[in-house]
């Protein structure tokens, strides 16, 4: 049994034109004597035979060896306010640059792109040296860099891991939004090419990531745990009714987020049906309810796909408000330089202003 872990993508197997991209060696996994392989990029362990993918389908078994199919397959590129992905706290008011491909570890039932997770999408091809001149050239509008998103960026891990290293040359920030679902190894490794990450806590109980996600929710623990010790987090939790919104479930998940750090910004989005889930929307009532559970231990807590509602930051010391939004619209007139510029508190949370 062989172990791989390089330190940049392997040797190029195939490049295609069209929507078909580059097959590069994968990173983290082992090989067997039977040619079957054991993928050791995210806690699936996938045990992948000769010609079969493994549940993200994008990592496939070519003659003993793992590839990835995604590299450089480009499926989405926007350029996004900062606060769509959702951050409130790193950088507001800026743009960035928003890049997906295909593909997903999870199977969440309710996904708003599952077009691109659970689909193998059109795509086109740029390398990572091509996404990083755009990032530059998006710059000059007011970008911060790259945000990898739209799929779990997690499974395109030796493309980003490549991209990222090259916007911190540019000295431009890279961001995940993320399930969290990988294993500690490859993570320890692309954090220090990450500035900062959405992580979507999906629910509070391993018994929900399990039947809905087919996946665990103690990795995602972990995970969030190692990020926030070392780059801007922020969680993203989706209010399904009838799923993850007991009270007593909500209770426990603001109390273990404040046991690492009350200051992270939770965003707590209103489900609405999708894909294969067709559930009535959460009520108001219920996300309200919510909210008010959550700031008993958090500071931040944002409502999220209800238009009209405040999301205001306030100050963490005199409560007045230092970043106004309505929709993606945000005014920072509050805070400078860090400070309050009502009470000159140190609002150092917040980062890029």
């Amino acid at each position: 049994m062989f172990y791989h872990c390089r330190h940049c993508p392997g040797k190029i197997l195939a490049q295609k034109g069209g929507s078909a991209m580059s097959l590069i060696e994968a990173l983290y996994y082992e090989t067997r004597e039977d040619q079957q392989v054991r993928c050791r990029l995210c806690p699936h362990h996938c045990l992948i035979d000769v010609g079969a993918s493994g549940i993200c389908q994008v990592r496939s078994n070519r003659g003993g060896q793992l590839y990835t199919e995604n590299y450089g397959a480009i499926a989405a590129l926007a350029l996004d306010p900062v606060e769509k992905k959702p951050l409130y706290h790193f950088y507001p008011g800026r743009q960035i640059l928003s890049a997906g491909t295909w593909g997903c570890n999870f199977a969440c039932p309710f996904c708003q792109n599952y077009h691109l997770a659970h689909e193998k999408a059109a795509t086109r091809e740029i390398m990572p040296e091509q996404l990083v001149r755009l990032a530059v050239e998006a710059g000059q509008q007011d970008s911060i860099g790259i945000a990898f998103t739209y799929n779990e960026p997690t499974i395109w891990f030796e493309y980003v891991l490549e991209t990222a290293r090259l916007l911190q040359e540019e000295g431009l920030k890279a961001v995940l939004v993320t399930n969290g679902f990988i294993d500690p190894e490859p993570l320890n490794e692309i954090l220090p090419f990450i500035d900062a990450a959405n992580i979507d806590l999906k629910a509070f109980r391993e018994d929900f990531y399990r039947r809905i996600c087919k996946g665990r929710l103690q990795e995602v623990k972990d995970s969030i745990v190692a990020m926030a010790g070392k780059i801007h987090v922020e969680l993203t939790h989706l209010l399904i009714p009838g799923e993850n919104d007991d009270p007593a479930e909500t209770e426990a998940m603001a109390a273990w987020i404040a046991g690492i750090d009350p200051l992270i910004p939770l965003h707590l989005s209103r489900y609405h049906p999708a894909y294969k889930m067709e559930k009535p929307a959460t009520e108001f009532s219920a996300m309200a309810k919510a909210r008010d559970i959550l700031h008993q231990y958090l500071k931040f807590v944002y409502l999220g796909n209800l238009p009209g509602i405040s999301n205001d930051t306030p100050c963490i010391e005199c409560g007045q408000p230092l970043i106004h939004r309505s929709s993606y619209r945000t005014e920072t007139g509050g805070i400078k330089a860090g400070r309050c510029e009502y009470c000159g508190a140190h609002n150092d949370h917040i980062k890029g202003i």
